[in-house]
């Protein structure tokens, strides 16, 4: 007879064989009933919706949101194609959302399939499917990055989506009005319907965003058929520019140019008028030091290290001895307070670079890779990480816990970190530059561990280095900070990051964070 050791084997290795074959949402009967409740008793299998599954980690709580959200796109299009095969797309108001580099998981999202029911299926933590039956389906194909999701091809979704997404998603609509290069496909769409309101629409939307002989190519190619168009603008206020460099290489790219256009006034608005830049680079570096314990406290706190004040001012002093103290023996806390120090060496020399004239966005450039490996070496040579963990940009998908957003592809990486580079240093208004500098960042997210405790850095960095305070965000507003990065990333409104930044950096100005006890 099998031991329990041997059966959890054996229904480990069914579950491999269906992940190889590319299965994400797995239907019961793919497995037997053995290695279902096997599965299921030891942890590795969750039920989503009666009779369909997903794997998962046995350390993983049931209740958590982070597995959910870094597999839905999977499932929803594992259980989509075991269901309709090629016969379905996600409908054209979310396949141009998707196509535009939106990378939030909506709470609903609904496809069109020939052999749909009109039904609502019910999934974990709030979220849903509705299957529409769409009489005829659109030309369709699973795009980059979607995790397999069907979407609708951009000049098809454009002329099929409704009025209310230009005015309720313009940054998407923007987006794919960039990504086409010329008419023909959306005339050609537009002529055969035809479509003489959808077309003055397009022209209009065409127009706002600064291509006005799309535009008009558009208006001559129907007009030319006989039909009557009025143009109109669909948006609800003036589109951003893309900001600098013109028109971008692809929609990531463009979604990041477009959000920093966007989200400059807000943080403006949030923030005192200009401060005084520093003159006295001695005074400055001795006021950062001055609150260096409490700002290492609160950031590797917020990031869950267990650290204290007395670990990290024995690591500043140098009496940090852990060969003949056994009580500071290499521990992941302790080497993440060594490198927090490590790399608050290299942005006091940053500090000084800028405010003797470097372009603070080109300091940072330069610095980044010093500063992550700054942040992590103590763990490498302690052993606690590999050495390969020290290379640069990560190479596999991240994702946050309890967050809807889902940071882009590791190429996607690739394509925005010198765009954000670019936006960094043509950027003039010091608070913009602190707080979309650390937001963007984040967004971003190009490394598997560290962006936090970088972009905080990155912040103060841009801070300090004009006249504001090196502002600490306390541990205990972690949930309000973090919900404010969040509703950035998914609703792209800056607002309340730009008012929790603001605030703090008001408030310790006039009274610095005690230290901790």
């Amino acid at each position: 007879m099998a031991t329990p050791q041997q059966k959890l084997a054996s229904s480990l290795e069914a579950l491999k064989a269906l992940q190889n074959k590319g299965l994400h949402a797995i239907p019961g009967t793919a497995l037997n009933r053995a290695h279902r409740q096997t599965l299921q008793r030891a942890g590795f299998l969750q039920e989503v919706i009666r009779g369909w599954y997903i794997p998962k980690r046995p350390d993983e709580t049931d209740g958590g949101t982070t597995r959910w959200y870094a597999s839905v796109r999977e499932f929803v299009a594992g259980y989509c194609n075991e269901r309709f095969g090629e016969r379905w797309h996600l409908n054209p108001e979310q396949s141009i959302l998707l196509r535009s580099g939106e990378r939030s998981v909506p709470k609903q999202l609904q496809i069109w399939a020939t052999e749909g029911t009109n039904q609502t299926v019910e999934l974990p933590h709030g979220c849903s499917l509705f299957i529409y039956r769409a009489p005829q389906l659109l030309a369709s194909s699973p795009a980059r990055d979607c995790g397999g999701l069907r979407l609708a091809e951009l000049a098809q979704a454009l002329v099929a989506a409704g009025p209310n997404l230009f005015a309720q998603n313009p940054m998407a609509i923007q987006v794919a009005l960039y990504s086409l290069s010329d008419a023909s496909d959306l005339s050609r769409l537009l002529l055969a319907g035809p479509h003489p309101a959808v077309a003055g629409r397009i022209a209009g939307a065409f127009r706002a965003a600064g291509r006005p002989t799309i535009a008009d190519e558009i208006l001559g190619a129907m007009r030319s058929a006989g039909n009557l168009v009025n143009e109109l603008n669909p948006f609800a206020a003036p589109l951003p520019a893309l900001l600098p460099g013109g028109r971008a290489e692809s929609p990531y790219v463009q979604r990041l140019r477009l959000l920093w256009a966007a989200m400059r006034e807000p943080i403006i608005q949030a923030f005192p008028a200009s401060q005084d830049k520093p003159t006295d680079t001695e005074a400055l570096l001795k006021e950062v030091e001055a609150r260096y314990v409490s700002d290492a406290y609160h950031s590797l706190s917020i990031e869950g290290y267990r650290v204290t004040a007395d670990l990290i001012e024995k690591i500043r002093n140098g009496n940090w001895n852990p060969d003949d103290n056994a009580a500071d023996q290499a521990t992941r806390d302790a080497m993440a307070a060594k490198g927090y120090f490590e790399t608050h060496i290299i942005i006091k020399e940053d500090l000084v670079q800028i405010v003797r004239g470097e372009n603070p966005g080109t300091v940072f450039r330069q610095s980044l890779s010093r500063w992550y490996q700054a942040l992590f070496s103590p763990s490498v040579q302690a052993g606690i990480l590999k050495p390969a963990d020290l290379a640069g940009f990560r190479n596999e998908q991240v994702f946050i816990r309890g967050a809807q957003h889902v940071p882009p592809s590791k190429d996607a990486v690739r394509e925005c970190m010198p765009v954000f580079f670019e936006l960094l240093e043509a950027e003039q208004v010091p608070a913009v530059r602190a707080v979309l500098g650390h937001f963007v960042f984040v967004y971003i997210h190009p490394y598997m561990d560290g962006n936090g405790r970088i972009a905080r850095f990155l912040m103060n960095l841009m801070l300090a280095s004009s006249g504001f305070v090196w502002t600490v965000i306390p541990v205990d507003q972690r949930a309000q900070y973090m919900n404010a990065l969040e509703q950035a990333s998914s609703s792209a409104d800056i607002g309340m990051f730009a008012a929790l930044i603001a605030q703090l950096t008001k408030e310790q100005k006039q009274a610095p964070l005690p230290r901790p006890g």
